[in-house]
Parts: structure tokens; sequence; C-alpha cells
């Protein structure tokens, strides 16, 4: 299935990846930017930007700051989860305190999530 791609959202993609949080920074520099499988930051997916993509492994990872925990960040993040999935894409979601507290075991979960989806390629048509 081919990704679908709102090309008015670049130049919001582009600033979103010149202006990272420090917790997405943290993510990007010390784990995803030398991972030996191609990521992206700041992916455009239809009408959304993903902090991460992992295309091969069709694997959206996203960072979730404070706002995301409110009413109104829920129902966007509900409906953007929504619309992945049905994509075939899976979605994980990682709060700024388990980067924080428990970077290591972020860091091991994307790649074992990352390997499975790799060595079993009906896993993403789950």
């Amino acid at each position: 299935m081919t990704i679908p791609k709102d090309n008015s959202q670049l130049e919001n993609a582009r600033r979103l990846r010149r202006e990272m949080t420090p917790h997405e920074r943290k993510l990007w520099y010390l784990f995803l930017r030398k991972y030996p499988v191609k990521i992206y930051k700041q992916r455009i997916i239809g009408r959304f930007i993903i902090d991460f993509y992992c295309a091969s492994a069709r694997l959206v990872i996203e960072l979730d700051g404070s706002r995301h925990y409110e009413p109104q960040g829920r129902a966007y993040d509900s409906e953007r989860s929504a619309f992945l999935t049905a994509l075939g894409l899976e979605v994980l979601r990682f709060s700024n305190g388990d980067i924080d507290r428990n970077f290591h075991s972020v860091c091991e979960q994307i790649d074992t999530t990352i390997q499975q989806r790799l060595h079993c390629p009906l896993s993403h048509l789950r």
C-alpha cells in the first residue's frame, strides 16, 4: 500500500526537523540516527507529521509530551493512530518520561519491534 503524503505540510515538517524537542533530540542522536535500518524524522504521512518513521518495518514512533494527555490531545492521537493503523503501520508511543527514566528500555522495544517486523513479512498486515 502506498503511503499518502500531504505536501502542504512540508514547510511545517522541515521546521519540526530543525526544532526537535529535547526528548526527540535525545532519541534521534543517541539511538535512531545511526540505527542500521533507515529511520526518518518528522515524516509526513497523510495530513500528519510523524515524529519518527521506519519505512522498511512500516513502524511509526511517537514521543508524547504533556499536551498528548489532555482530552483534545488524546482525541487527536486516537484519530491519528487509527489512520496510521489502517495503512498497515504499527504505532509505538512513548512518553517524554519514558525517554528520561527508561531510555534503554525504549531503545530495546524499538529495536525488537523493528526486527520482528522485518523478519516476519506478514506482521505489517495485522
